[in-house]
């Protein structure tokens, strides 16, 4: 383990049955108040995104938006919030996607993407994969192309890696931390 995981993994709290029985919730929170451990995250994730030759930060709701605004910020990047659907004013682009029980919808402001786009999509954790995979259907619907996906950690036992596969299409998917 390298010193940004150990330091990250050290700010991020454990917390037991939440938010019902039998789950380990991973509590972000700590590491975000911490400016020593949440600038190492900043700047991992904002090397990530410069690598991938990234013109765009999206940042997907919500805890995407803690950590991808200040990446497009280090990065020099314009950042693009995905929302819930009938979050954002003016003309969207939606996508809806599947949940364990029932389905949501994530939008984009359609105008925000553009064919010269290559997009960088940070969250917090890749669990099941059914946000990301519908970002990544979006941002293509938009125009854009996917440059990747970057998340403070993989929760790797619940396949969100292999959902993804197909809807990366090549595009890198990057976990600073695999439990």
């Amino acid at each position: 383990m390298t010193g940004i995981q150990e330091l990250l993994l050290s700010r991020i709290r454990d917390v037991p049955d939440y938010p019902e029985p039998g789950v380990m919730f991973k509590d972000i929170t700590p590491l975000l108040a911490d400016p020593a451990a949440f600038t190492a995250l900043t700047d991992a994730l904002a090397e990530l995104s410069v690598r991938s030759g990234a013109t765009k930060i999206v940042g997907l709701e919500a805890r995407g938006f803690i950590l991808g605004a200040p990446v497009a910020v280090r990065a020099g990047l314009g950042f693009i919030p995905v929302r819930k659907a009938g979050k954002l004013p003016g003309a969207t682009l939606g996508q809806a996607y599947d949940l364990e029980y029932g389905s949501a919808e994530i939008e984009v402001h359609a105008e925000d993407l553009s064919a010269s786009d290559r997009v960088m999509v940070i969250d917090d954790v890749l669990a099941t994969g059914g946000t990301a995979e519908a970002s990544l259907r979006l941002i293509r619907r938009a125009g854009a192309e996917v440059a990747g996906v970057a998340v403070l950690m993989e929760l790797g036992f619940l396949g969100g890696r292999a959902r993804l596969e197909t809807a990366l299409d090549g595009a890198p998917l990057e976990a600073l931390l695999t439990i």
